[in-house]
């Protein structure tokens, strides 16, 4: 137990690795952007067997070394899960996040810590330096804590989702976490992956931080925060959001820290001046016990499953 609340305490007071007003006050100020894609059916994308070069082009030390790896044929959700496709879990199952449970005992929290709630990033400021807050009452169906929802929001990526409860999901929906290696291929496209996500036209081809971070978001992708899925072109594969949007869980321990494991992808809150893990090859580990409003998922599948 202490453990996680050594791990967890540093994120929350300014840890910068997981990559004013708040996003929950900015959201009630503009209208909700409508579905880019249909969503009530997420389908499953046939990835053909190949090899590739893990790693290539390290940014930071834990992405190499570069070596080649062969993945064998899978399938993949099109685009992340959505707050529509867990609602449909929860209603079905009555699974209960660890979110919003009682959290384990630790010696030494802050009470706000020892009741329900989560991890919500913050504009820092010289009262609060801090880029992470825990917000009692933030969950899955309030990303932001509590004046924030997911009500018209249907379509967007779920967050606030801790480990287990992301395989508790692909256990219902018969998927699994991708490892590493099959989310770095996927989301390669079968393609060289270029170093910042733009169009031919030099335009953002994904949601990330368009800005000098954490101050401001210019916001020149179409968002400042969270997108729909599907908003930005799909990959080679036909996949949408792997890079960028939000932090997506793989099935991989991370060797650098016991209790955690391996996201991949980037968010909106990575910027070229900080972070810059908007690409296939860049990882970053998470305690597993802990959700985000910045971490979703996505499912792979047997090959022989329902392709699109």
């Amino acid at each position: 137990m202490r453990r996680w609340f050594a791990l967890i305490l540093p994120c929350l007071l300014g840890w910068a690795g997981a990559c004013s007003q708040t996003p929950a006050e900015r959201a009630d100020e503009t209208a909700v952007p409508a579905p880019c894609i249909d969503t009530v059916s997420n389908r499953r994308i046939g990835i053909p067997a190949g090899r590739f070069v893990m790693g290539e082009n390290p940014r930071y030390p834990e992405e190499g070394p570069a070596r080649e790896i062969t993945v064998s044929g899978f399938a993949m959700d099109a685009h992340e899960v959505t707050n529509a496709e867990f609602a449909a879990f929860v209603d079905a199952t009555g699974y209960v996040t660890l979110a919003e449970q009682d959290p384990p005992p630790m010696p030494g929290a802050p009470p706000e810590m020892l009741q329900p709630g989560s991890a919500v990033f913050q504009v820092p400021s010289a009262d609060n330096p801090s880029w992470w807050r825990w917000v009692v009452g933030a969950n899955w169906r309030r990303p932001e804590g509590p004046g924030s929802s997911i009500e018209d929001r249907e379509h967007y990526p779920v967050v606030q989702i801790a480990y287990r409860d992301a395989l508790a999901y692909a256990e219902w929906a018969g998927g699994a976490l991708p490892s590493e290696s099959q989310w770095e291929y996927a989301a390669r496209g079968g393609q060289h992956a270029a170093d910042t996500p733009l169009t031919s036209e030099g335009a953002p081809a994904a949601n990330y931080y368009q800005g000098i971070f954490p101050q401001r978001d210019l916001g020149e992708d179409g968002y400042d925060g969270r997108a729909p899925a599907g908003c930005f072109p799909p990959n080679g594969f036909g996949l949408y959001d792997m890079i960028g949007n939000v932090w997506e869980w793989t099935a991989e321990a991370d060797r650098r820290a016991p209790g955690s494991a391996v996201i991949k992808g980037g968010s909106f809150l990575c910027a070229a001046n900080y972070c810059a893990r908007y690409r296939p090859s860049a990882r970053q580990f998470q305690e597993r016990g802990l959700g985000t409003n910045h971490i979703g998922f996505r499912l792979v599948y047997p090959a022989e499953g329902r392709t699109g």
